[in-house]
């Protein structure tokens, strides 16, 4: 038997050698076509080489390209399971050739490909050409041999592709396999063509045409091929059976859910199993292309693909979750072709055991609901749309699974109902919101996400997308097109530019398009948490609502937004471990060039605490441990340790972010965060605390810097320790001891400065001899104005006249920088009758000063207006003259 690991790599390998580049498969999220949810056929990741917007190293190519089919208008999601050729994932084989070989060199690498190379047998295949293409049927019977009646033309749209109503187009030539007379079913064109005995295994498609609304204008310039073949088919057809369920794949992945389910894969159950392989294969490509579930877009259709097979387990009797249990089964199918299996398999077990933990409490409750409502109905009848609809509002019960849960008993659902729930229920949503005093420049973006529904974030796994213009705002009012020039908010149906939340600052990038349009985003914001808005100037061209658009970010911007954010966490948890527990987020800022983090903490860090947290967020990063993510209920992820950010709105789910891990393996920092991420703890590369502040009563500030900004930030320090180092004459290492030794020099200088300035100042010194006191109201009295003498020094020279005049009273106001500071001393016999504190008063008053204060011996105070000293001394004797004579 030929496997279908075989079957891709002898594929690969045939054209490889003639000559095509083997070109490894794309992720499942398109990146160059915004009007579709998955990559849903082998040429999507050649659309823009065809069209000739993109130029490519080579003009020929082969791939073995993964697709899904479960959303929009190529939805094959009721039919899996229940079919021997539907999937939600599958694999298309394909060859392409950009405007090198055509025609014949297609059909002769086709047919020697399955009859020569594959041995399929030349009797049981048949061609069909566009009922026109007079040279592809020639090019058949020339190249295979095939008689006339094996060579059926097609008068439909079946035998004829186009990229879009504008664009490349062109007739087609499928190849089918006939599986025998015993199989019912006619070849293709007969009134018995869709049975099973005739399966279409390969498609030619010769591009040549260019068409405009639908209608052919022209011949395309450069003439080319796109081939698909769908490798569960051709699979079937190879190991000689019938239903792609039976190959060696889907056996595998069907075997290992009969194991951990302990039920037969056939009969009643085969539906169930064929349910569960498939939705396994889906589930784990999306997830490992980046798509995690949620209630909206992508991750909204990989939520129905999850459910639905969780539910079919339930109904095979599992009492554990079990998607989870199959991925190494997926992985050692499928693994080696597509590695991105293996390194997310840890993310695909954890997101489906997360999601499979939760649903079955909804789908207990759902169930039981749907039990007691159809209780007295009757094969054929309707349940209700009121029941549907609470069964999804109030239980997460997709529409759709109400509908596969109902099918077996042949009950019908009331579509229109259920719609018609839906609309009520925006409708009073509506009607709250009016009345709950938002603002009203906030019904404009109300307005829009009734109208538009929400954006969809892809920025976690990419950092350039495509979007479809869905709206466009200026100066507060939609408009339906923008000009070079214009200042205009952007609203597209899918972005990868984060909107400002958490903390995290917008993203900014390139808004532009093939049609000449070209914009700058300076900033994204989030409305209503739910429309990311592109805050855009246009540089050139005219953008309008519904044109596509290429959106770019930053990308050394966005890394180092990363960067900072992660460091957040890390230091988060540093701080946590060396100061407390009691530690918690206060707010934060993650910018490009640096982070501000805010914590719950009363007294200012030590340097030594610092130094500690910062020691341990470096040395987290030289672990390099992966950052993995989750989604799950705020009660779940609180449950498993996560802490969640302070401000932060949380709805029904929420992205839990691990990074890190302990001395004993445990997960060092486990968040809530929204935000972007690193995807491995090394590219932060360094992280450095700038500053420690207070922000408010019990809230403390950390500053720091990552990456560049902190090797900048420290090689500017080493800067000037050279710089200081040279000026000293020293080497870096002697730098400390030898300002340590001037600045000890420095403060013997300085005393002996003070002591020479207050012996001068009270008339010694070796100078004039001192200065004997006066008398005034009947004391003696020494007062004296000193400029520039340090405020501190005036008791201590206080202290000294006192001691030199015996008994009396000094004042002395010392001048610094125009402001006037005094000190009054009362030697002790007086203090009964003369008070310092009255005293000094009366001089602080005199120089604009209000209070003073200290002992009756001893008091100071100081006033603005150093220019009326002598008034202030002027001020004491007043005093106590008045003091004499009231004596």
């Amino acid at each position: 038997m030929t496997s279908t690991n075989d079957i891709r790599r002898s594929f690969l390998d045939y054209f490889g050698s003639a000559g095509h580049s083997i070109v490894p498969s794309a992720p499942l999220v398109p990146q160059n076509d915004p009007t579709l949810m998955f990559v849903n056929a082998g040429m999507v990741p050649f659309k823009n080489v065809f069209t000739g917007l993109e130029s490519r190293p080579y003009s020929t190519a082969v791939s073995a390209q993964k697709c899904v089919r479960a959303g929009g208008k190529h939805n094959d999601l009721d039919n899996v399971g229940y079919t021997a050729r539907h999937h939600t994932f599958f694999e298309m084989l394909g060859n392409f050739s950009f405007g090198d070989y055509f025609k014949e060199q297609a059909i002769t690498h086709a047919w020697t490909l399955l009859t020569r190379e594959w041995g399929l047998p030349a009797d049981r295949l048949t061609a069909t050409v566009y009922h026109t293409d007079d040279q592809a049927f020639d090019l058949w019977k020339k190249i295979a041999g095939l008689p006339d009646h094996r060579i059926i033309r097609i008068a439909t749209k079946d035998n004829f592709w186009a990229m879009g109503s504008d664009g490349p187009c062109g007739p087609c030539s499928e190849i089918f396999y006939d599986h025998g007379d015993h199989i019912p079913g006619g070849p293709p064109g007969s009134p018995d063509e869709d049975g099973d005995r005739f399966v279409e295994i390969w498609n030619l498609v010769f591009m040549q045409f260019v068409q405009e609304a639908d209608t052919i204008v022209g011949d395309l310039p450069r003439p080319s091929i796109d081939t698909g073949m769908g490798i569960e088919r051709v699979a079937a057809v190879m190991q000689g059976v019938t239903d792609n369920y039976d190959t060696d794949t889907f056996k595998a992945l069907i075997a290992a859910s009969g194991a951990l389910t302990h039920t037969p894969t056939t009969g009643d159950n085969q539906a169930s199993h064929r349910v569960i392989a498939d939705h396994l294969r889906t589930s784990g490509f999306l997830v490992a292309d980046g798509v995690l579930p949620a209630n909206d877009g992508r991750g909204y259709v990989l939520r129905r693909i999850m459910r639905r097979a969780m539910r079919h387990a339930h109904i095979l009797g599992a009492k554990e979750p079990l998607m989870h249990r199959l991925v190494p089964a997926l992985v050692a199918e499928m693994g080696a072709a597509y590695p991105e299996l293996v390194r997310a398999q840890p993310l695909i077990e954890a997101t489906l055991q997360q999601e499979e933990t939760r649903f079955r409490q909804t789908l207990d409750k759902g169930l039981k609901l749907l039990d007691e409502a159809t209780a007295g109905m009757k094969p054929g009848e309707v349940l209700p749309g009121e029941t549907a609809f609470k069964l999804y509002d109030t239980f997460g019960f997709p529409y759709d699974l109400t509908e596969d849960a109902l099918r077996t008993q042949s009950f019908g659902v009331d579509r229109a109902g259920f719609d018609a729930a839906m609309a009520e229920q925006k409708r009073a949503a509506r009607a709250a919101w009016k009345g709950s005093g938002a603002k009203a420049s906030d019904e404009l973006w109300f307005d829009l996400v009734e109208e538009v529904g929400a954006t969809e974030f892809t920025g976690y796994a990419s950092d350039v997308g495509e979007g479809v213009v869905l709206a466009l705002v200026k100066d507060g009012a939609r408009v339906q097109s923008a000009a070079a020039g214009d200042q205009v908010d952007v609203i597209v149906n899918q972005t990868p530019f984060y909107g400002e939340s958490g903390g995290q600052v917008g993203d900014a990038g390139t808004i532009a398009n093939e049609a000449g349009v070209a914009g700058t985003v300076s900033d994204t914001s989030k409305q209503l948490g739910k429309l990311w808005v592109h805050h855009t100037r246009l540089s050139a061209g005219e953008l309008k609502v519904g044109d596509s658009v290429k959106l770019s970010i930053d990308v050394a911007r966005r890394a180092a937004i990363r960067a900072n954010h992660s460091a957040t966490h890390l230091l988060h948890e540093a701080l946590r471990q060396r100061i407390g527990t009691h530690v918690a987020q206060k707010g934060s800022l993650v910018a490009p060039d640096r982070l501000r983090f805010d914590v719950s903490h009363s007294t200012a860090m030590t340097p030594a605490e610092l130094a500690d947290a910062e020691a341990a967020v470096n040395a987290k990063i030289r672990q390099n441990g992966p950052v993995t993510t989750l989604l799950m209920t705020p009660d779940d992820a609180i449950a498993m340790g996560a802490m969640a950010l302070f401000g932060e709105k949380y709805g029904d789910e929420v992205r839990v972010v691990s990074m890190g891990s302990d001395d004993d393996g445990k997960t060092y920092s486990v968040e809530l965060c929204g935000g972007t991420h690193v995807k491995a703890l090394g590219d932060i590369g360094l992280f450095k605390v700038v500053g420690e502040g207070a922000v408010s009563s019990g809230v403390r500030r950390v500053e720091a810097l990552t990456g560049e900004a902190a090797r900048a930030y420290l090689s500017n320090r080493d800067e000037k320790l050279r710089e200081a180092a040279a000026t000293l004459k020293a080497t870096p290492d002697e730098v400390p001891a030898r300002v340590a030794a001037l600045m000890e020099d420095r403060r013997r200088l300085e005393r002996e400065l003070a002591e020479a300035k207050k012996a001068l100042a009270l008339g010694g010194g070796g100078g004039a001899p001192p200065a004997g006191p006066e008398t005034v109201g009947g004391v003696p009295f020494i007062g004296q104005v000193l400029e520039g003498f340090e405020a501190k020094r005036l008791r201590g020279a206080v202290d000294e006249a006192k001691q030199r005049i015996g008994s009396g009273v000094v004042a002395l106001v010392a001048i610094n920088e125009g402001r006037a500071t005094v000190a009054v001393g009362v030697t002790a016999d007086l203090v009964a009758t003369r008070n310092a504190v009255d005293l000094v008063k009366r001089a602080v008053a005199a120089v604009g000063g209000q209070g003073g204060g200290g002992r009756p011996d001893m008091a100071q105070g100081g006033g603005p207006e150093g220019d009326k000293a002598a008034e202030a001394l002027a001020a004491v004797k007043t005093a106590l003259e008045t003091a004499e004579a009231a004596a």
